[in-house]
């Protein structure tokens, strides 16, 4: 969709969001919250969804896809009769959107109402009965309330579809669909996700009327400011290199462990090093998840240890480095970790550590993203440090005990 640049943009060089037919008051707002150039897939979706046009929207992680539809949705709602729907993988990135909304629209009377698991539904059916113009929620969650009738989507006439290829990879395709045959058949959807796998715009396309493809930057790209590295690294040595890599930086830490049971143990190991450490992953409740990542923001903890269901419900814009403790199993998460990293345009670092044995899941790594690892010499490795028997995780030194990849084991 080709548009002609306004005369400010030629001046200034660059986008505004004056100039994307925002109402004033949004505007307002947006001054008054420091948003004043919008990030590409905000400049290219917003004209686009206030127009009322389906989309398909394709960025990196970190560019700001919340504001891409949050702003039109919360336009559109004030301008028309209807409800508002976000429908989104995980908990941390149902709240993430629900603060960010907020944040926009609490000025102009907005409601909104999170339904997410591990939360009271007594809170939920209180917020749903305030009549909320938005409802956000996790696919599991929102078929509860479907099935009680405490949800009517027929209401819904503007629907976000937040992380996509996120939820079809957690197995929530057959609630994706249910979801979205109970729309109205007048209705406006907007699909956002870094990623987009073939099934799942399969899935969105048979409910959109022709939509409109952006795509910022070609699925599972990495930030061009995020520097990334490799060290080959015998498993049974992966915590000593640990530590001397988090004795080398200062700023925030973000570290993947591949499950829930590896990052508990992983945890502990660096609280033995003498850093502040959380963790966060299913086996936490929601108020320990959501105490983990208030603290991880605020400074309380330098280094959080993480499964992927943190991967895309962090908006934390400081993190100095990623560090995937274990390579992912699918190259799509790796985009996700990585993304955590440089965001808003400021450089970040990922490094990940692999084993001599797991080239191939590198190499699925570099088709994905198509460019190739820079190997680095792996340094001098800390001294064992002395553990407690019940903290190791097996082996000398806390060697990882790995499971299969199972559903909710993240």
């Amino acid at each position: 969709m080709h548009q002609s640049p306004h005369l400010s943009e030629l001046e200034t060089g660059a986008p505004r969001f004056e100039n994307l037919g925002i109402a004033p008051k949004l505007l307002d707002i947006l001054k008054r919250l420091n948003f004043t150039e919008p990030t590409p897939i905000q400049h290219k979706a917003i004209p686009i969804a206030i127009a009322g046009k389906d989309i398909i929207g394709i960025a990196q992680t970190g560019t700001g896809k919340t504001l891409a539809f949050g702003v039109p949705m919360i336009q559109r709602l004030a301008q028309l009769k209807g409800k508002g729907l976000v429908v989104l993988p995980t908990r941390e990135l149902a709240l993430q959107v629900d603060e960010v909304l907020r944040q926009i629209g609490t000025q102009l009377g907005l409601r909104t109402a999170v339904l997410i698991g591990g939360a009271p539904m007594g809170r939920q059916l209180s917020d749903l009965r305030k009549n909320p113009h938005v409802i956000i929620a996790t696919p599991g969650r929102l078929l509860d309330h479907m099935q009680q009738r405490t949800v009517n989507l027929g209401l819904m006439t503007i629907v976000v579809l937040d992380e996509a290829d996120r939820m079809l990879d957690m197995g929530f395709a057959p609630q994706i669909k249910k979801i979205l045959a109970g729309l109205p058949p007048v209705r406006h959807i907007m699909l956002f996700s870094a990623t987009m796998p073939q099934d799942i715009i399969r899935i969105a396309t048979q409910h959109m009327k022709l939509p409109l493809q952006i795509e910022i930057a070609r699925s599972g790209t990495v930030a061009q400011n995020v520097e990334e590295e490799l060290f080959v690294v015998r498993r049974e040595d992966k915590l000593r290199l640990l530590d001397t890599i988090l004795s080398q930086y200062q700023g925030t830490v973000l570290i993947f462990s591949r499950t829930k049971h590896g990052a508990k143990k992983i945890r502990r190991a660096i609280a033995g090093m003498n850093h502040s450490v959380a963790e966060i992953h299913s086996n936490r409740s929601l108020n320990q998840r959501k105490e983990a990542l208030a603290g991880f923001k605020s400074g309380t903890y330098r280094v959080l240890v993480a499964t992927d269901i943190a991967a895309r419900g962090i908006d934390v814009s400081n993190i100095e480095l990623v560090i995937n403790f274990d390579i992912p199993d699918d190259p799509e998460d790796y985009v996700h970790r990585v993304g955590r990293t440089g965001r808003a345009g400021k450089a970040g670092r990922a490094i990940t550590f692999v084993t001599p044995e797991q080239r191939d899941k590198v190499r699925d790594i570099e088709r994905l993203t198509r460019k190739s690892f820079r190997l680095s010499q792996t340094p001098q490795l800390a001294p064992h440090r002395p553990m407690q028997q019940h903290d190791r995780i097996s082996g000398p030194y806390g060697r990882p005990r790995f499971h299969g990849r199972r559903r909710g084991n993240r």
